[in-house]
């Protein structure tokens, strides 16, 4: 899968455009100009044309700016001025009819008026990532309701806003088969799962701790209308803990996938410190060493274990040292650790063993870093 900025590239290479100037105010800024001018293109403001002379000023294809170029960007009342060089027509005809991206707000009236905040927030961020990343046409919300429209602030009209069943919507468009992403499904999604042409995520925010399982009855309606929906999670070394749970978050990951990122490494790319304090929770007590020091028991883990997390935790030494405490446990350097190991006896007990030592001075070995 390519973005419309690449694919924009791709046919000027083909005939011959090294750079693109502007006869326009309108152009595109930020990491990627031609992410955006491919995206004016798609939406029908304006072409690429190749002019009588050169303008001053131009962007090569890695956005760079250089000097004169016979070729612009103008907008639609002057393109019938110039031999249009790449035209609306040309990205569609190279742009893939899929994958789509549906947000199924079938639930949306099961939310607080607090809630409802929160999914319109994460939908208008939703459509940033997809301007950034693909294409807002192939972002589409389903159930859209009054309420909705009012709340959401998003351009509706550069998006698929369906007031129908997400299941009316496949229909239309002739999808049998569905990837519903779900946290709580069995099966891991996959790289044959990449292949499919539509991917739901449900429109979902749970502060009130009472819509458990609320995806999987998406994917129960979906079936009830004869829709084969493959419920699939993603997670972060076997866990759903740690990955990002808004739904921009999810959407950038499966675009980050559909990229060809492997999993790990579009998690990593979108989670806040945040997200991996949920994670660093989880992972520190499994490492733990509980000592019996005159009496006191002290839980235990390497210093160095902080090394290790941070190569696929997106944390700082604050997060550690926070999560430490908040456990009510300790950071030893592994060399200490070797030391108490040889002044200690192993005991076995309800709680699985503890390394017992009888001399009052090692104590002293034990401190919060």
């Amino acid at each position: 899968m390519k973005r419309p900025g690449e694919i924009l590239r791709e046919i000027l290479k083909e005939k011959g455009v090294e750079s693109i100037g502007t006869l326009s105010r309108k152009w595109p800024s930020g990491e990627d100009i031609y992410q955006e001018l491919a995206l004016l293109l798609l939406e029908g403001d304006g072409a690429i044309v190749k002019l009588g002379e050169p303008v001053k000023e131009s962007w090569d294809l890695e956005g760079r700016k250089k000097g004169p170029s016979l070729y612009a960007y103008v907008r639609p009342c002057m393109v019938d001025k110039f031999e249009v060089v790449v035209s609306r027509e040309d990205l569609l005809h190279k742009l893939p009819d899929y994958p789509w991206i549906i947000v199924d707000l079938m639930f949306w009236d099961k939310h607080i008026p607090k809630e409802k905040g929160k999914v319109s927030l994460q939908l208008r961020e939703t459509y940033a990532v997809m301007r950034r990343m693909f294409w807002p046409r192939r972002l589409a919300i389903t159930w859209v309701n009054e309420e909705f429209k009012r709340m959401s602030k998003l351009p509706l009209n550069k998006v698929e806003a369906f007031e129908g069943s997400t299941a009316d919507f496949l229909k239309l468009r002739g999808i049998e088969r569905v990837v519903l992403l779900d946290p709580n499904a069995q099966e891991v999604l996959s790289q044959d799962d990449l292949k499919e042409k539509v991917f739901i995520i449900g429109g979902i925010v749970d502060m009130k701790g009472d819509k458990k399982g609320t995806t999987a009855k998406i994917g129960e309606e979906l079936e009830s209308k004869g829709i084969e929906v493959l419920r699939r999670k993603i997670v972060l070394r076997g866990d759903i803990v740690g990955v990002p749970d808004r739904i921009n978050h999810i959407a950038e990951i499966l675009l980050r996938m559909l990229y060809g990122e492997n999993m790990e490494k579009a998690i990593l790319a979108v989670q806040a410190p945040t997200h991996a304090r949920w994670r660093l929770r989880k992972e520190i007590p499994k490492r733990k060493i509980r000592y019996l020091i005159d009496g006191k028991l002290y839980l235990v883990v390497e210093k160095e274990l902080y090394d290790e997390l941070k190569q696929w935790l997106n944390i700082r030494w604050e997060d550690f040292v926070k999560v430490l405490r908040e456990t009510g446990m300790v950071a030893l350097e592994r060399r200490r650790i070797h030391h108490l190991n040889k002044i200690s006896v192993y005991r076995l007990d309800r709680s699985g063993g503890k390394r017992v030592i009888l001399l009052k001075r090692a104590a002293l070995l034990c401190y919060n870093c």
